[in-house]
C-alpha cells in the first residue's frame, strides 16, 4: 500500500504523454511542462513500481512495457471516474440528485436526443449527458468504464455487460429513387454484386453487418466500396447515384417516406437486429443511472422511431 500512497496523477499523466506522444519532449509540450520535468514525474513513477515502464531505445522506444501498459489503462479508468464525479459534482451544485453519462452509437443518433429529452421532462433532477460514436469508440468508452448507460446494437464480448433489448433494429438496402435498380422487382445477385456498396468506416457496427451480407452473397467475391465517415454522407452519396448501401432503416426513415431514397426488394431485407441498453457488468450504477435505466427500460415501447418498410 506504500507504493500505492506514492503515485500521482501528474506522474500517470506523464507516462500517458509520453508514450501518446511518442517523446519526453513532445510530452512536456503537450503537458506545458519542461522535458527535465516529465522526465522526472516518470523516472519518480519507475522508482515507485520497481519495473521500467517504457522502452528505451530501437524502433519501439517510449513505448510501453507490460507494466506501462496496465498503469496507463488504470490511469483511464481513473479519470474516468474523477469525470463523472465532476459530472455529479456540477449536477448537485445545480441543485439535481446527479449526472448519466448515456453513450449511443451514431446510428442512434437520429433518436437519442429524443430520449434525452423526454428523460429530462420525467427526471427532471437527474442530468443526462449525451456521448456519440461509432460502436469500436462507444465499446471503448464502456470498458474505460467512461459511460454510465449506453445504447448500442449487438452486446459486446467484451467488456462483460448487463444488457436489455429495447425492440428491433432494421436495416435495409438503399438506392436513389432514379437508380436503375429502384423497381418493384428484386434486384439479381448478380446485379447486386456489380453495383458499387456506400460503407461506413472501420469499426462502424453497420459496415460490419453490410461486409458480412456481401460476403454471404457473393461467397467472398469483391466489390467496389467507397467510404463515408457518417450515414449523413451515405445517404447523400446514395441520393447522388455514388452507390448503393445497407443502413440502418432509423437513420433514413425520413428520406424513405419523402421517395428521396428507396428501400430495394432483396430477399432477406429488412435485416433485423435488436437495439439494447447495455451497462459494464462490472460497475456500480449510481442511483441515478439506476432510474435512467429503469425509465428506458420501461418506455422501450415508445422511444423507438416507428418504421413502415
Amino acid at each position: 500500500m506504500r507504493r500505492l500512497d506514492q503515485i500521482s496523477l501528474k506522474q500517470l499523466r506523464a507516462l500517458e504523454s509520453v508514450v501518446a506522444e511518442g517523446s519526453i519532449a513532445a510530452a512536456a509540450e503537450r503537458l506545458n511542462l519542461t522535458a527535465p520535468a516529465v522526465h522526472n514525474q516518470l523516472k519518480l513513477l519507475e522508482e515507485t513500481i520497481g519495473s521500467p515502464l517504457v522502452l528505451r531505445g530501437g524502433q519501439d522506444r517510449n513505448r510501453p512495457t507490460p507494466q506501462g501498459e496496465a498503469l496507463i489503462a488504470a490511469y483511464a479508468e481513473i479519470r474516468s471516474a474523477l469525470e463523472r464525479a465532476m459530472h455529479q459534482i456540477a449536477a448537485i451544485d445545480r441543485g439535481q440528485r446527479g449526472s448519466v453519462v448515456l453513450g449511443v452509437v451514431s446510428t442512434a443518433k437520429y433518436f437519442a436526443p429524443g430520449i434525452v429529452a423526454r428523460l429530462e421532462a420525467a427526471l427532471p433532477e437527474i442530468e443526462v449527458v449525451l456521448r456519440v460514436g461509432n460502436r469500436e469508440s462507444i465499446v471503448a468508452a464502456l470498458a474505460r468504464r467512461e459511460l454510465d448507460l449506453c445504447i448500442m446494437g449487438r452486446p459486446p464480448r467484451e467488456p462483460m455487460v448487463e444488457a436489455v433489448s429495447l425492440g428491433d433494429h432494421p436495416h435495409v438496402l438503399i438506392a436513389a429513387a432514379d437508380h436503375p435498380l429502384a423497381t418493384d422487382r428484386a434486384p439479381e445477385t448478380e446485379e447486386l454484386l456489380a453495383q458499387r456498396f456506400v460503407m461506413r468506416e472501420p469499426g462502424s457496427g453497420t459496415r460490419a453487418l453490410a461486409i458480412r451480407f456481401l460476403d454471404e452473397i457473393g461467397f467472398g467475391r469483391e466489390v467496389r466500396m467507397i467510404e463515408m465517415s457518417s450515414n449523413e454522407t451515405i445517404k447523400q452519396a446514395v441520393m447522388s447515384c455514388l452507390g448503393i448501401a445497407v443502413i440502418s432503416a432509423h437513420t433514413v426513415a425520413e428520406e424513405l417516406r419523402a421517395g428521396r431514397l428507396v428501400a430495394l426488394r432483396y430477399p432477406g431485407f429488412p435485416i433485423l437486429r435488436s437495439w439494447f441498453l447495455l451497462s459494464h457488468a462490472e460497475m456500480t450504477l449510481t442511483p441515478a443511472a439506476e432510474q435512467v435505466r429503469d425509465w428506458i427500460t420501461g418506455h422501450k415501447a415508445e422511444i423507438l422511431p416507428r418504421i413502415a418498410l
